[in-house]
């Protein structure tokens, strides 16, 4: 155990941790450092979340003593036996003072849910306050659920992480402004390109080989599966559970009813219910509703799901990569989350709007098309004009590949220009 927290915590022997991907919620996360509730990051396996938390040591040791710090990675077979009792993480904590001959007085502990029993360690720490700050990772929204939040409530502050955001991706390859925009806009479009079909996981994002980069997003697909959800949540019909997985991943953006999908998977309909409950705990999918302003006709409508990342559209469904369509509607879909827009819907009548979003008690509507023009351009307005007209919403926007006009109150803007001209605007 000691050569592990030894290896794990490099800072201690005055270096910082680098090359890293610059990532947006860093600020926000140090801001938070200053509260004493433990700061909680969530999201998909292989988002970054061990990247924020280093760099957030980097920052770190601007002030502090780098040996007060310890950073214990629980997916580290090393601490198995962590793993069955939660007790022993007071042995790693001892075992890393014994070291240092430090106290430790911030506390990283990354994918905690690995641990049998881990948020009575937590609060018993925040109540005794051993620490200044506890930090700590899930790969599972079910972490802070249940009898979890009960435990812990009031004591933390979640954020929650996903794979680099197309404003990280460019600013990676020092596309930081909007003059650099313009102005290499060819480079921009391959980033555009590279996300659509391999998405923006950190590690495969930098990778050039698209051999390597199939190889890595399997493995990341099989360990969300497996480990993330039928081995955590103790699935017993794991072949019925990968049909689903596939089936939904080869069909983002369809509407669907849990009994639609029960017929097509040949299950029956409170398994598959239960089933995609599991897959958005995991992160892999994010389930979204028909609008409604009333939450019954809303549970009772059709649903859409869509993945948290377009690699795995690419990579794991059938032929997925000839629609290009859906491959950027699900990039859209995903930069909504990325910029905190987690009040997402469709919205289907006679015609259909493919987005909602909803900010406060405001509405706008969004609808994705890659390509637009005369055979196709009809049919995209009337879809969204009904949902305007239907909800009051004054402002349409379509977001294409690479086109960019204006039709009265419809905004038609490239998705590459989606910060400039859409989310920036939002947000003030």
């Amino acid at each position: 155990m000691e050569q592990a927290i030894i290896t794990q915590n490099k800072h201690w022997f005055g270096k910082k941790y680098a090359p890293l991907f610059d990532r947006d919620l860093l600020a926000s996360i140090i801001k938070k450092t200053k509260a004493k509730e433990i700061q909680v990051l969530l999201g998909v396996r292989r988002s970054g979340k061990s990247t924020l938390f280093k760099l957030l040591i980097n920052h770190l040791l601007e002030s502090i003593e780098s040996q007060s710090i310890l950073y214990v990675n629980l997916d580290d077979p090393f601490f198995s036996e962590v793993w069955r009792d939660a007790k022993e993480l007071y042995r790693v904590i001892e075992t890393s003072e014994k070291i240092t001959r430090k106290k430790t007085r911030f506390l990283f502990l990354d994918e905690v849910q690995n641990v049998s029993g881990w948020e009575r360690f937590v609060k018993s720490a925040y109540d005794a306050e051993m620490f200044k700050k506890i930090f700590i990772t899930g790969s599972n929204s079910s972490l802070l659920k249940g009898g979890y939040a009960r435990l812990l409530s009031g004591r933390y502050i979640i954020d929650y992480v996903y794979p680099l955001s197309f404003r990280e991706a460019l600013k990676a390859q020092g596309i930081e402004t909007y003059k650099d925009l313009v102005s290499n806009k060819p480079t921009v479009l391959n980033i555009l390109d590279d996300i659509l079909f391999y998405g923006s996981f950190p590690e495969v994002y930098k990778t050039k080989d698209t051999d390597l980069k199939r190889e890595i997003l399997l493995s990341y697909y099989e360990t969300i599966i497996l480990k993330d959800c039928v081995t955590s949540r103790n699935i017993r019909d794991i072949k019925t559970f990968k049909e689903l997985a596939l089936y939904l991943v080869s069909n983002i953006s369809a509407s669907y009813s849990y009994n639609s999908l029960a017929r097509a998977i040949g299950s029956n309909e409170n398994t598959i219910k239960d089933f995609v409950s599991i897959l958005e705990d995991s992160f892999l999918m994010h389930e979204i509703r028909n609008f409604s302003y009333s939450l019954k006709v809303q549970s009772r409508s059709k649903k859409k799901a869509y993945c948290v990342d377009n690699s795995f559209l690419n990579t794991v469904s059938f032929k997925f990569s000839d629609n290009k369509g859906r491959l950027l509607e699900n990039a859209v879909y995903t930069e909504f989350l990325k910029n905190g827009f987690e009040e997402l819907y469709f919205y289907q009548e006679h015609k259909e709007c493919d987005f909602i979003l909803k900010k406060g008690k405001r509405l706008y509507a969004v609808q994705v098309s890659y390509e637009i023009g005369e055979p196709n351009i009809n049919r995209e307005i009337e879809g969204l004009r009904m949902t305007m007209k239907r909800f009051n919403i004054n402002k349409g926007y379509i977001v294409t590949y690479d086109t960019e006009r204006q039709l009265d109150n419809i905004y038609i803007l490239p998705f590459w220009k989606i910060y400039e001209s859409f989310f920036d605007k939002l947000h003030r």
